[in-house]
This record gives C-alpha cells, sequence and structure tokens, in this order.
C-alpha cells in the first residue's frame, strides 16, 4: 500500500485552491490519504465543511485523526462527525483496516519525553494534566489490540519521540508529544508512526524500539529542498 501522509493544514476557506492544487497528484501517487490533526485553524465547522469538500474530491479513501487546533472552539464531535458522514475514517482511539493493512490513531497528548516526563505527582491540576496524557496513550492501546493486520501504522498529532521535534525551541519540547505514545507503540507493534504539530521538527526518527516515525507537519515538508503538501510511504 501506498500512503500518503500530511498534517497541520489549518485550513481556512480562503485557501481551499491552493490546498486542492497541492493535493490533487494525491489520487495517482497514493492508495490512502493520512491527515495527522490541525486540519482547521480554530476547530470551527464553517472551517471543516470546505476541507471535507476538498478532501472528498480528491476520490481516494481518507484516514484522519483530530489535533489540537480541532479542539480549540470545543466543536469537535461535531468536526468528526462532518468527517464520517463523508466517509473519512476518524481515529480517535480505534482502529481501521484496510487491504492488510491497519490504521490505529489517537490525538495524542503532551507530557515531555524520556526521563522528563511529567508524573502525577504534587497539585490536583498537575494529576489532572497527567491523567490526559495517560488517557490518550490508554486510547492508542485499545486502538491497536483492535487489529488483526499483517501491517501497522499508528496515526497521532502529538509526537512519540523527541527526535522528530528536534528543531523545535527546546522550552517548547515538553508541549510537543510526550514519549508514553512510543512506549505503547514498542509493546504492540507497528511498521510506521505518523505525527504532524512540531511545524519545525525534523522528518524521522525511531522509537526505542526502532519503530521509524515520520514528521508530516505540512509546513515542514514545504520547507525541504523538494518542497512538497505530503509525502508517501510504502508499507
Amino acid at each position: 500500500m501506498r500512503i500518503a501522509a500530511t498534517a497541520d493544514l489549518h485550513f481556512s476557506p480562503q485557501r481551499a485552491n491552493t490546498l486542492k492544487e497541492q493535493l490533487a497528484p494525491v489520487r495517482d501517487q497514493a492508495d490512502v490519504l493520512v491527515v495527522a490533526g490541525d486540519l482547521t485553524n480554530y476547530g470551527k465547522p464553517e472551517e471543516m465543511e470546505p476541507l471535507v469538500n476538498v478532501l472528498v474530491r480528491l476520490r481516494v479513501p481518507v484516514v484522519a485523526v483530530l489535533g489540537n487546533h480541532d479542539y480549540e472552539s470545543d466543536k469537535e464531535a461535531e468536526l468528526s462527525r462532518m468527517m464520517s458522514e463523508e466517509g473519512i475514517k476518524v481515529l480517535d482511539g480505534t482502529g481501521y483496516e484496510r487491504d492488510g493493512v491497519g490504521f490505529a490513531g489517537t490525538k495524542g497528548f503532551v507530557g515531555g519525553f524520556g526521563r522528563g516526563v511529567l508524573t502525577a505527582f504534587g497539585e490536583r491540576e498537575i494529576k489532572t494534566f497527567v491523567r490526559a496524557s495517560l488517557d490518550e496513550a490508554m486510547k492508542l492501546e485499545r486502538a491497536l489490540a483492535q487489529l488483526r493486520t499483517p501491517k501497522r501504522v499508528v496515526v497521532l498529532h502529538y509526537s512519540p519521540i523527541a527526535a522528530t521535534v528536534n528543531g523545535e525551541a527546546p522550552e517548547i519540547y515538553p508541549y510537543m508529544g510526550t514519549s508514553r505514545l512510543a512506549e505503547v507503540v514498542d509493546r504492540h507493534g507497528a511498521d510506521m508512526i505518523l505525527h504532524g504539530h512540531a511545524h519545525h521538527g525534523s522528518l524521522c526518527g525511531k522509537t526505542t524500539a526502532g519503530i521509524p516515525v515520520h514528521n508530516v507537519a505540512i509546513t515542514l515538508l514545504q520547507q525541504q529542498q523538494s518542497p512538497a503538501a505530503y509525502r508517501v510511504f510504502d508499507v
């Protein structure tokens, strides 16, 4: 399977024609399009409606997770419904299987990496914060447990490793993701992990178990020597 992947579209209706042109070749280059979060700028239905129209007209199966921007207006359930009604597979602690490839996805959350992971100690607010991170990791675990396919692709918005965040300001690393997500994938196994969020991070890295991780934020992809709106992977 050829998988085209992008993230962080931060779509507004004014960008519809530009995005349509950028994504137009995807049907000839890939079997599935993955969008790893931040589809909209402010999480508003009026942003999602024209974006769904663009994605559906590509005539290629679309798999997506929401990102933090998609939660901004507290309309995330409505955004998911809008996409699902048009046949887009929205993963939120769920799995999707197609042609021998399983997709497991969730938004993920922040919390830091490695020895710097924030733990649930101290104030109630810290414990609530950490609980949100743990809940997303558990959702990913449930999604992976559902898959029965020989090939597995994990879709996140937040990064599961620090390596693909490298390039962002060091002060914000803990807000880019958490290695709790990578720990789950390492336990269950996967062929690769796709994520966004780190607009100025690095393209590639690996989990502790050696699973490839790819940052597909569109801003990062467009900064490369050969600018592109998505990357294509063979699985």
